[in-house]
């Protein structure tokens, strides 16, 4: 499979360090950000990559090159200007290299230890246009909560109140999805999988949730980062 890895942010709340080193490039455990979520990757044998920018492109383009000393094959999309969440989607259907097969989608500032097998598994055994990986949070307060039917995930609701949550699954920002979903990527210059794609997707039923316990970070706040950096342990 094919993997798109979501790297175009400024990291505004990591700021001043976001100043002189793009989010991609922050170190944890001695090695960057996304090298970590290549890491997640190898180990199922994922190597082609692409890599999805925005702010300071080059600088990481000039770190991680064609990927061969990462043992990937790295291409790249550049955003010009920001384009939402759905960014490297909009871009593919403008310059038509949609992907012809199921392809991973991955936030690149968040790490999960998840079984992308028995995501992948779960993905194909339903018959939906995108499965996204939920990872169970203590604090529903802070994230988007999945509402299910069974599998389905009909509804997020986002930061509920702890009496309102209809979960305690979040999103974790890792999706498969099938070709099919460039129909539902709206011919616009900016799209956010959580506002324009995903409703859409849970109206026709076409949305799935994958449930996961394993180890998840994401690296939003200076607390967050600190954690990752203390706590991360990789895949199993």
């Amino acid at each position: 499979m094919k993997a798109i890895i979501l790297a175009g942010g400024e990291g505004t709340r990591l700021r001043p360090l976001t100043y002189t080193t793009p989010k991609p490039l922050i170190d944890v455990q001695g090695q960057t950000l996304t090298e970590h979520v290549f890491d997640i990757l190898k180990k199922y044998n994922i190597t082609d990559i692409i890599l999805s920018l925005g702010y300071k492109a080059e600088k990481i383009k000039q770190h991680f090159s064609d990927g061969a000393k990462f043992r990937l094959k790295i291409n790249y999309l550049i955003e010009e200007k920001p384009m939402g969440t759905a960014g490297p989607l909009v871009l593919m259907k403008q310059i038509g290299c949609e992907e012809k097969e199921d392809f991973i989608v991955i936030n690149g500032d968040n790490l999960f230890a998840l079984d992308l097998n028995k995501m992948l598994e779960f993905h194909i055994s339903h018959d939906g246009i995108a499965t996204i990986a939920l990872t169970k949070v203590d604090d529903v307060t802070h994230y988007g909560i999945a509402k299910m039917d069974d599998d389905k995930i009909v509804d997020f609701i986002e930061k509920p109140a702890e009496e309102n949550a209809p979960s305690n699954y979040a999103n974790s920002g890792y999706y498969i999805f099938k070709p099919e979903i460039y129909k539902y990527i709206p011919d616009n210059d900016f799209v956010m999988f959580e506002k324009d794609v995903f409703p859409k997707l849970a109206s026709d039923e076409k949305l799935y949730g994958f449930k996961s316990n394993a180890q998840w970070f994401d690296t939003g706040t200076f607390k967050r980062y600190e954690d990752v950096k203390n706590n991360w342990q990789g895949p199993k």
